[in-house]
């Protein structure tokens, strides 16, 4: 139960009176009785003269043994008296959390008790820094008296990373007649904490079932980023809670400024003036205002503070007389779990996440094509959106294009040679190479695959797969569909083959971890680009994860639902061995006859199963053979071909295999986000549009801007300033983000979008400096980065962005139907490619919870439509095919852009360039699925295309 606040005693007890006195007693005893003692009985530690060499030749005497145990003690007194320093140094001065002394963990910790005991002799309260008993803090909820909330915001500023987690005390003017209001400041992320509503009410209002209280006081609000409050679930950093009137540990605002907090994060300061962003060597003294510049103020008497309202957030002392000084408050404090952590592991599923990217991106394709003009595709929110985030930082396409190609590189070398592939157990995915363990050795690899430890590894160098594309390969069936990614270690990725074992694979372990592993292992399957079609059947997961590939997934409630399924599968792939006379599946793939007997089916199942079912599912596994079936169970089998375990800290050991690494592992809350990606990109409908504001933008008359930021394409940042190569893909980042907000962001929206995963306020503010050195100033000398008068990051007038061009162009050409093909077309002009093209690996991943990707997308694709029918009807076909290929530069996919270029390139009379272009859409999109519109027009354009496509 919580412990209920209480106020600081003004007087101490006995008790605390005596505890000082006997902690002082012994700091003497250790500080001054241990070296006289020494010194009494062994006398001085330093040798009377040098040694020489004979003392490491000698042999040991008890003389020497007690001078050694005497120079240990020594040498710990030493450390305790160098700590007893560093206490009573942090204590007295009152400069936070003491230092940490080196080797000293156990004894540091002693002394700062003992010290803490003894100061509380000479202070005038019981009220110590906080700061200062911080070590114990880990260990008990958070105690912060009011004066220390002051006097850690002096030392580190406003976003000092113990402010993160901790809102402090706000005591301000009494309410009278409703006259003020309590608000709370949504914290940005720390480490993998995200805060909710219901822990803001855990911690505000004692009961965290009443975060209903706060969304119903803050529905619809517009919140300082542009957004609002409509989801309970949903709330992200710097937004502004009005609280309900019995709420703690919040801010008291007069209420006439609640509107200027829930619009600007701030109220608003009169006399406040944009300035720059600060240079790296001013962090020291800026670092506690850089969140927003302070107004000017003038210096109160003792006793007194004036409120800062444009710091939400942070303490505001009450003004009352010095002669009646009021108890100071004891705040309280148990951090609470958010609702949706942010999804560290699934950051971590490099190959998973790549595969479930590429799947999410064909159901986005899909639901493109059914776009309707002046719309666009619904984007996902709330845990959906963090953990689409987590899956583009960790996504390795890259490592994807080697495993898939270099296997089907090696499946085509071998049959040529008209060789069968090799039993493959175990997979090692490295920077540099793919390493395949296989069984028998074999010391003849087909090139560019070289053998090592006498044949027992085929190596693939990834520089020998830089030539060639998926298409090499398009007929050549998956050798090994069976891969699964079973973690990680230091070298790399390890996988192991389902087919390899010719038996069932027990995982054991607690029932989460177990589960959490075989769930990613299950999603893998479901979407990995190393196989060809599958069945897979999963048991104990729910119905959820067949959305993200409802083609390959089928979930069943009990095993014995999916065995009759499981055994005549096995009975049709025996039957096609027999038919081909292959001596093996493995052949029957690398030869590519009889191609449908050779697509897998696996079985995963996450409880473990009854002593009848596992037999039953021994039996029908253990074939001695490749069977094109691989089969993965929970808990212990006694009769299991391989057995694997997962600890509780998420170590799995492959057992028979020799792999020991940390496991790939995927909550149930983490894959149901993941499927929730899957249920929006179903959607039918649309999301109309935002209106485009008529805002000239920096170049639009000519002139030059100081500045130029272009993301229509491959990102490019122009300016005049230099920055550090090793930080240009970072602050190239807070530059783009600020140029697609041009609302103004403030410094905790920023860094939650640009750090998902936390940052502290020193590095998120010199990469801000450092991007405001880059971008110089402009015709005036003033900064093009800055801050206005209410905290918000913006970029000045003279920085030009093509997408802010862009979308001025379109209103133009909306506002003036005369010259609208003109102005589309100079629009048009600034699509350079795909939008932010070549953006570093794991960066920009707040474009997943963005509108930005699905915008901008619809109105491209929206204007070159519009302008290649209008190119049509003048009639001006070569227009039009212009018109189409630039909005393709951008969606290189959308076939209502191919249909366009099909249609003007048709209207020429170019019979060849028709074909020209049928070839490029057959290298983009699948034949197989296309539109019927897309299909019609093809067969009217070139009735024989299909068949040549075939």
């Amino acid at each position: 139960m919580r412990r209920q606040p209480v106020a600081a005693r003004e007087r101490r007890s006995a008790g605390e009176v005596l505890g000082g006195l006997l902690a002082l007693l012994a700091l003497v005893a250790l500080a001054v009785g241990v070296p006289a003692a020494l010194l009494r009985f062994t006398g001085s530690p330093i040798p009377s003269e040098a040694p020489d060499a004979s003392v490491f030749t000698d042999p040991l005497d008890i003389e020497s043994i007690l001078y050694v145990i005497t120079l240990g003690v020594w040498l710990a007194w030493l450390q305790l008296v160098f700590c007893l320093v560093v206490e009573l140094h942090a204590g007295v001065r009152g400069i936070g959390v003491p230092a940490r002394v080196p080797l000293a963990g156990a004894t540091q910790a002693v002394v700062h008790k003992l010290v803490v005991a003894v100061l509380l002799l000479f202070t005038a309260t019981t009220a110590i820094m906080p700061a200062f008993t911080q070590i114990q803090q880990a260990q008990q909820p958070y105690r912060i008296t009011q004066a220390a909330a002051h006097e850690e915001l002096a030392q580190h500023g406003r976003h000092a990373p113990g402010h993160l987690e901790r809102q402090k005390v706000a005591s301000a003017p009494e309410e009278r007649d409703g006259a003020t209001a309590k608000i709370y400041t949504v914290q940005p992320p720390h480490g993998r904490h995200h805060e909710s509503l219901w822990e803001i009410a855990e911690k505000c209002l004692g009961d965290g079932r009443r975060y209903k209280e706060i969304f119903e006081l803050n529905k619809g609000h517009v919140q300082p980023d542009g957004s609002h409050l409509h989801k309970a679930s949903l709330i992200r950093p710097g937004w502004v809670m009005e609280m309900p009137a019995d709420a703690r540990n919040t801010q008291i605002i007069p209420k006439s400024q609640l509107q200027d907090y829930f619009r600007e994060g701030h109220a608003d300061p009169k006399d406040a003036k944009p300035r720059p962003a600060p240079k790296p060597e001013q962090q020291k003294t800026e670092d506690k205002t850089l969140a927003a510049p302070p107004p000017a103020q003038e210096e109160k008497k003792p006793g007194t503070q004036a409120p800062r309202p444009d710091r939400p957030g942070e303490v505001h002392a009450e003004q009352r007389p010095q002669q009646s000084p009021a108890p100071t408050p004891v705040l309280e404090i148990q951090p609470q779990a958010p609702a949706f952590p942010w999804p560290e592991a699934l950051a971590g599923t490099s190959l998973l996440a790549a595969g479930v990217l590429t799947s999410l991106g064909m159901r986005r394709r899909a639901q493109l094509s059914r776009r309707r003009a002046g719309q666009m595709i619904a984007r996902p929110e709330d845990g959906s959106a963090l953990a689409e985030q987590a899956l583009r930082i960790g996504a390795d396409t890259e490592g994807v294009r080697v495993l898939n190609l270099g296997l089907r590189q090696l499946s085509q070398g071998l049959a040529a040679q008209k060789r069968t592939p090799p039993t493959v157990y175990g997979v090692h995915l490295g920077p540099r190479t793919l390493d395949l363990w296989i069984a028998p050795a074999d010391e003849n690899p087909p090139s560019p695959w070289e053998a090592h430890d006498g044949g027992q590894v085929w190596r693939l160098p990834t520089s020998a797969l830089a030539s060639l594309e998926a298409s090499d390969f398009a007929d050549v069936l998956a050798p090994y569909p069976g891969l699964i990614s079973l973690g990680t270690n230091e070298g790399g990725r390890v996988l192991a083959d389902l087919e390899a074992a010719h038996g069932l694979i027990a995982v054991d372990g607690p029932p989460e971890q177990r589960k959490a592993a075989l769930a990613a292992m299950a999603v893998e399957l479901a979407t990995n680009s190393w196989s060809d079609h599958m069945r897979l059947t999963l048991v104990g997961f729910g119905d959820e994860l067949q959305q993200i590939a409802p083609d390959r997934i089928r979930c069943l409630p009990s095993l014995a639902e999916a065995l009759p399924e499981l055994e005549a599968r096995t009975a049709e792939v025996r039957q096609a061995l027999q038919a081909a006379g292959a001596d093996s599946v493995l052949t029957g793939r690398c030869r590519g006859v009889f191609g449908e007997a050779w697509m897998p089916h696996y079985l995963v199942m996450a409880d473990q199963p009854s002593k009848s079912d596992a037999a039953r599912l021994v039996a029908l596994a253990r074939t001695g053979q490749r069977l094109s079936a691989g089969y993965l169970v929970a808990g212990h089998v006694e009769d299991a071909t391989w057995h694997w375990k997962i600890d509780s800290e998420g170590v799995l050991d492959a057992g028979v295999l020799g792999f020991q690494v940390e496991a790939q592992r995927v909550s149930e809350s983490q894959y149901h986000a993941v499927a929730g990606l899957f249920r929006v990109a179903a959607r039918q409908e649309g999301v109309p549009l935002p209106a485009v504001r008529p805002e000239q933008p920096a170049g639009a008359a000519g002139d030059r801007p100081a500045a130029d930021i272009r993301v229509l394409g491959r990102i490019s940042v122009d300016a005049p300033g230099a920055v550090d190569p090793n930080r240009r893909d970072i602050c190239a980042e807070v530059l783009v983000y600020l140029a697609t907000h041009p609302g103004g962001v403030h410094p905790t929206v920023l860094s939650g979008a640009v750090w998902p995963r936390g940052v502290t306020a020193g590095v998120r503010d010199s990469t801000i400096a450092m991007a405001s050195d880059w971008l110089g100033r402009d015709s005036r000398g003033r900064p093009n980065l800055y801050y206005d008068e209410r905290g918000r990051l913006k970029l000045g007038s003279e920085v030009r962005i093509d997408l802010q061009h862009f979308r001025f162009l379109l209103w133009r050409s909306a506002a003036e139907p005369a010259s609208e093909a003109a102005y589309l077309s100079h629009a048009l002009e600034l699509v350079r490619g795909p939008l932010l093209a070549d953006r570093a690996k794991g960066r920009y991943s707040w474009l997943a919870a963005d509108a930005l990707e699905y915008e901008t997308v619809a109105r491209v694709v929206d204007a070159a439509h519009r302008l290649a029918e209008l190119r049509l009807a003048e009639p001006d076909p070569r227009g039009a095919v212009q018109a189409a290929r630039s909005g393709l530069r951008l969606a290189p996919d959308d076939e209502l852009l191919w249909r366009d270029l099909l249609r003007a390139t048709g209207a020429t009379g170019d019979r060849t360039a028709v074909h020209a272009v049928l070839d490029d859409l057959r290298g983009r999109l699948d034949f197989d699925l296309l539109q019927p519109e897309t299909e019609a027009l093809i067969d009217e354009l070139a009735p024989r295309a299909h068949a040549r496509g075939a």
